[in-house]
Parts: C-alpha cells; structure tokens; sequence
C-alpha cells in the first residue's frame, strides 16, 4: 500500500475540516464589510450556505444508507453552489480567495456525488 493512500475516514476528517475553515473564512470576510442593506443579505445568506456545507457534509459522513448518503451529499452541492454565487465588496484577493476554495469543495462534492448517482 502506498504513504499516499487515504482511508474513506482520513479524507472524510479532513474535507470535515475543511468545510469548517472555509465557514469560518467566509464569516470572518463579511464580517469585516462596511454595514449596508447589501452586505448584511448577502452576508447573512452566505453564512448560511457556508455553515450549510459543513454541517450537511458531516451529515453526509453519518449516512446510514447509500440513498441517506446521496440526498446528504446533494444538499452540500447545492449549498456550496449556492454559495459560489454571492458577490459582494471587499478585498478582491479574499474574495477570489475565497471563491477559489468554494470552487475547489465543489468540485469534490459534485464528485462524490456522482458516485452514487446511477
């Protein structure tokens, strides 16, 4: 077996903890926004689908079924999705930032999702 390889649970750990650093930069980048009516439907959107991920992921992991899985694992698509789609102000360089590494989540949901997909 290669060092390279990684358990279903090692991976499953590490995206866990990747959705919540993701949350929690997205948080912390529209919490440092100016207040405006904007900002503060965007943000709070955004917060949702960010924490939305996390917490739907973790769900995913805790499936008892294949089908339980699947419908988990397409919330987190859809939310991670979703979330690609806010725009705001700000620091353009968070923002790309952050945006890369929503893209990034979703592509690795949007994987793991068609693999139970028939």
């Amino acid at each position: 077996m290669s060092e390279d390889y990684m358990t279903n649970a090692e991976f499953n750990e590490q995206m866990r903890n990747r959705t919540l650093e993701h949350a929690v930069q997205v948080l912390d980048f529209w919490e440092m926004l100016q207040k405006n009516v904007a900002t503060k439907i965007v943000s709070y959107q955004s917060a949702k689908s960010s924490t939305s991920v996390g917490a739907n992921f973790r769900a995913f992991c805790r499936g008892r079924s294949a089908r339980e899985r699947y419908a988990n694992i397409c919330i987190v698509v859809e939310k991670a999705d979703e979330l690609l789609k806010k725009s705001g102000t700000g620091n353009v360089a968070e923002l790309h930032e952050l945006s890369s590494g929503g893209t990034e989540i979703l592509k690795i949901v949007s994987k793991i999702k068609s693999t139970y997909e028939k």
